[in-house]
């Protein structure tokens, strides 16, 4: 299904992105980082999973830029991701040796318009977007055997053992409030592995857990009969339609599960800010960015350079968990994408926040 909020201009900027790249090109033989340093700023602390994801890309990207610049990761943590994200836009010159990686967890606060974000993704370049994958799954004591039987589930309260109301869990959130689900949020888990123990524990019962977690630790309660999965997030194509993940083809993704429900597709404000915190959590979760006023001809080095990682086979044959199956959006893909990570139209932003508030205490000003 089309993301309803925000592709109705991607024929528009794949034509600009084309023209640009038209006229940008014969400039790039004038970039050369020989001898430089670049640093890949990530706004988390070291070992988290964009960490890790920035460390995997490093050494690819310095073979593909020219000169092969070291290139090397520089961790600013602090609020959730705000602080570092702030210093960048601060501090980056646009020069081509500061570079970003963000994820769903910068981009959220920005969307709700919390008053701490200092940041303007549209005025930033960006030159890749990384998406992942999650599924929803619950007990087989519940008695439903797919997403075609979550009727049954009318009138029985499930628990969420919950990161945070304006965490990633609030995707999860989002889906269950616009099927129609009565879910208790229980907050205070410090990760998604600690909302899986809570399901086994049997304190939990309804849960998510990333494409490698699912693989990893919920695949072998499926197959022991003990969970049974209702439907991944799905991942966005580049015109943002919503297509099955190409990890879990056999599972139905959000809107097929609802179609199921419901017996039409999803629609509404709700659905709008669903849309846009899915595609900005999962489908376009992880934007690489250079500063505002980066000179075109570097911009364009970037784009070549990330489109040349990913098509590197040493890359293909080690991406395993890091990367997973996703495509990973270079060239005209990343203006779409790009778009459904970092825009939310104001009606849902306030629906959001209004939600956030009279339901979970959370105020954002």
């Amino acid at each position: 299904m089309k993301n309803p909020l925000r592709f109705a201009r991607s024929a528009s900027v794949a034509l600009v992105a084309s023209v640009t790249l038209a006229f940008a090109m014969p400039a790039q033989a004038q970039v050369d980082f020989s001898g430089q340093t670049v640093e890949w700023w990530i706004p988390f602390s070291e070992g988290g999973g964009s960490d890790v994801w920035a460390r995997f890309y490093a050494p690819y990207l310095s073979e593909s830029l020219p000169g092969n610049p070291n290139v090397i990761i520089r961790n600013v943590p602090g609020g959730g991701s705000i602080t570092g994200t702030n210093e960048f836009v601060a501090r980056a010159a646009p020069d081509g040796l500061s570079i970003i990686g963000t994820s769903g967890s910068t981009q959220f606060p920005y969307l709700l318009g919390d008053s701490r974000v200092r940041y303007e993704y549209a005025d930033l370049e960006p030159v890749l977007v990384s998406p992942t994958g999650g599924v929803v799954y619950i007990p087989a004591s519940l008695g439903v055997a797919d997403a075609s039987e979550l009727g049954k589930l009318e009138g029985t309260q499930l628990v969420y053992a919950s990161q945070g109301a304006t965490s990633l869990d609030l995707v999860p959130m989002l889906a269950f409030e616009v099927l129609g689900l009565d879910v208790r949020h229980v907050f205070g888990m410090t990760g998604r592995g600690d909302g899986r123990l809570a399901f086994e524990r049997g304190e939990a019962t309804i849960d998510y857990q990333t494409s490698s977690a699912y693989l990893t630790n919920v695949v072998p309660l499926v197959e022991a009969g003990e969970a049974v999965p209702l439907f991944s997030y799905g991942v966005l194509d580049s015109l943002g339609n919503v297509q099955r993940d190409p990890t879990f083809p056999d599972i139905p993704h959000f809107v097929e599960a609802y179609e199921m429900m419901h017996g039409e597709a999803p629609s509404g404000v709700a659905f709008d800010a669903y849309m846009a915190f899915f595609g900005s959590g999962f489908a376009a979760q992880k934007p690489v960015m250079l500063p505002k006023g980066t000179p075109p001809e570097i911009v364009e080095t970037y784009r070549r350079a990330f489109a040349d990682a990913v098509a590197n086979p040493d890359l293909q044959a080690a991406k395993g968990d890091i990367l997973g199956e996703y495509d990973q959006a270079v060239y005209d893909d990343v203006a779409g994408l790009y778009e459904v990570a970092t825009t939310i139209d104001p009606e849902a932003r306030e629906w959001v926040r209004n939600y956030l508030s009279e339901n979970h205490n959370v105020t954002l000003d």
